[in-house]
């Protein structure tokens, strides 16, 4: 996994979260909602790493914008 750029990180409310879950179907349904909780960079790629549990995403967002929740 890529090291965490600071760009993503510079201003408060900004974060990086890096979800793992058991499969593409709980990565994804996480991922949606996240986006319409906050502002995020979508739904993004799902991976999986050799001899490790489950599948891998990286999201970022911003805390101090809404998502799509209305």
């Amino acid at each position: 996994m890529e090291q965490v750029d600071e760009q993503h990180i510079r201003e408060p409310g900004r974060v990086v979260l890096d979800i793992t879950a058991a499969d593409e179907e709980t990565i994804r349904a996480v991922m949606d909602g996240l986006q319409r909780q906050w502002a995020t960079s979508g739904v993004t790629p799902v991976w999986r790493t050799p001899g490790e549990a489950g599948v891998k995403a990286r999201m970022y967002a911003d805390i101090r914008h809404p998502g799509t929740m209305t």
